[in-house]
């Protein structure tokens, strides 16, 4: 049977942009229905190391872009601190870098509006500890880590809770029905049960993030050119700096080290893939990331790492680029695709995680044009509230809760991030994209589960059998689900296996194929990526 919903917009794709599009819209009364075909945060919003730019890695080459990132920064440092770890930064060469580049770093700063303050090398170290004796300059610059789950869940659960508007996870567009210039109708499928769902929407935005080209082909539309560029990044199981840490030198591979609570990520690569599919991390990445980030921070070497991952930036595809990833622009453009004969029609592309609040307020300020409604976006001053639901994803923050309810029914799940089942309860119930049988891997993306030194080896099997005595799950699918989310994990535990994972890596073998027999259950059926 197929359903019938109707809305003022019409928003495909989860990640950062596209929620913020969705709050946006609702501070100026304008409904919305957003959906994506995985979940909030499947693309390049939550496959990245979570650096607020100050702008400092694109003053030599963009210094548009470059001030465009500290404005932004500066807005959601004061809309949205509690996603935020305003822990500062530093761009720091080494012995073997150009020393010519170095000393033009603060003329390029200037330019940009970005402060910029020169460290002496005694001064870098005291506030580094893990930076060698080789290096030659250091200027401190206000960058940043966000949580970049945090941000979403909470945009979206401010617009719900705002009006008229919804979140459908796992829905993707089958059809467009298009007549007269004018989309009249979204064919959707949910790719879990394939039930079917029409849309009618005024106007449809596309945010599909890497999906944006397909998408608008879909549509009709051919002038989104897009170039994939496939990031890999390593987590460790330890804070390694206080603050982030960047290669003062043209960008290039393993040349930050961003602090994520109580972990740091270390990367990045860019290698330009054909798919969006492409997006698996390989030990050469890996080898060659870690190979270029000793040189700048050597305990590198003997760190453990827990993880590593990948994603894909969408980068808008440029003339002068030839394919390279690295000289591909980092701005962002808006296509009316009036000139495609499409009236009500909008795809966002390209840009930053820290621009993504610009992006939704240029495409919220299209559309509520083409909607007739005149309110400005408020979303510079607007605060993002922090519901129960929403705030899991906060290192420590179960921990803390925990403690202070002192209440021994309340059981741990996640040993290594201290997450109790009353978290998992208030996730299931409350956040934005809960479902009636809520996967795993749903849940670990509104909370810290699974993201501990052990990876989902323990809190995998406590938090399903929880979810079996509490009625979430009722039949096989939910060891289905689980099995995916270990495969999953698995992924990026695979190409860090040396020294203190390989055991621990044995002992989740031990848990999930001896104890549970994980290894003699068919392929997934659930939809969710391996």
């Amino acid at each position: 049977m197929t359903s019938l919903r109707e809305t003022d917009v019409l928003i495909i794709g989860a990640g950062a942009t596209g929620a913020g599009v969705m709050r946006d819209l609702a501070l100026r009364g304008i409904s919305s229905i957003l959906i994506d075909r995985s979940d909030l945060n499947a693309g390049a919003s939550g496959g990245n190391h979570g650096l607020l730019h100050s702008g400092g890695r694109y003053v030599s080459a963009d210094t548009r872009t470059a001030a465009e990132c500290h404005r932004e920064a500066d807005i959601l440092k004061r809309i949205a601190p509690h996603c935020i770890d305003d822990c500062g930064g530093m761009f720091v060469a080494v012995e073997w870098d150009d020393e010519t580049f170095a000393r033009r770093f603060p003329d390029h700063c200037r330019d940009a509006g970005l402060p910029c303050k020169e460290l002496s090398t005694d001064a870098a170290r005291t506030r580094e500890p893990a930076l060698p004796g080789t290096v030659i300059a250091a200027y401190a610059v206000p960058d940043a880590t966000i949580d970049p789950f945090a941000l979403v869940l909470g945009h979206v659960d401010h617009a719900i809770h705002l009006g008229d508007s919804a979140y459908l996870p796992h829905t993707a567009v089958d059809v467009f029905e298009i007549a007269n210039g004018v989309i009249e109708m979204a064919m959707c499928r949910d790719l879990r049960t394939g039930a079917e769902t029409r849309i009618r929407a005024r106007q449809v935005i596309n945010a599909g993030g890497a999906s944006t080209m397909d998408i608008a082909q879909r549509a009709g539309c051919s002038d989104v050119k897009l170039l994939y560029s496939k990031g890999t990044l390593l987590v460790s199981n330890t804070r390694i700096s206080k603050g982030v840490i960047n290669r003062l030198r043209v960008p290039g591979d393993g040349d930050i080290l961003a602090p994520g609570g109580t972990v740091s990520l270390l990367g990045t690569s860019s290698v330009t893939v054909p798919r969006i599919e492409d997006n698996r991390p390989t030990v050469a990445e890996i080898d060659h990331i870690l190979a270029e980030g000793t040189q700048m921070l050597p305990v590198l070497e003997t760190t453990r790492f827990i993880r590593a991952f990948s994603g894909v930036r969408p980068l808008l595809a440029a003339p002068d680029a030839g394919g390279n990833a690295r000289r591909a622009s980092r701005r962002f453009l808006l296509f009316d695709h009036e000139d495609q004969g499409l009236k009500n029609f909008v795809t966002i592309a390209g840009g930053k995680l820290t621009t993504f609040r610009l992006m939704a307020e240029k495409t919220a300020d299209l559309v509520a044009a083409r909607l007739g409604n005149t309110a400005a976006s408020t979303t510079s001053t607007t605060p993002l509230p922090q519901g129960d639901a929403i705030r899991w994803t906060e290192p420590g923050l179960a921990a803390r809760d925990w403690y202070r309810r002192a209440d021994p029914s309340d059981m741990i799940m996640c040993e290594c991030e201290m997450v109790a089942q009353s978290a998992v309860d208030d996730i299931t119930a409350d956040a934005p994209g809960a479902e009636s049988h809520m996967s795993l891997k749903a849940i670990a993306q509104r909370s810290r589960i699974g993201k501990g030194a052990c990876q989902g080896a323990f809190c995998a099997m406590r938090v399903t059998s929880h979810l079996y005595d509490t009625g979430v799950y009722d039949s096989r699918g939910g060891l289905e689900l689980m099995r995916a989310f270990l495969a999953e994990r698995y992924r990026g535990v695979r190409p860090v296996l040396w020294g203190a994972q390989l055991p621990q890596a044995e002992l989740a073998e031990i848990l999930h194929c001896g104890l549970a027999g994980l290894d003699l259950m068919g392929s997934s059926t659930t939809g969710e990526p391996e």
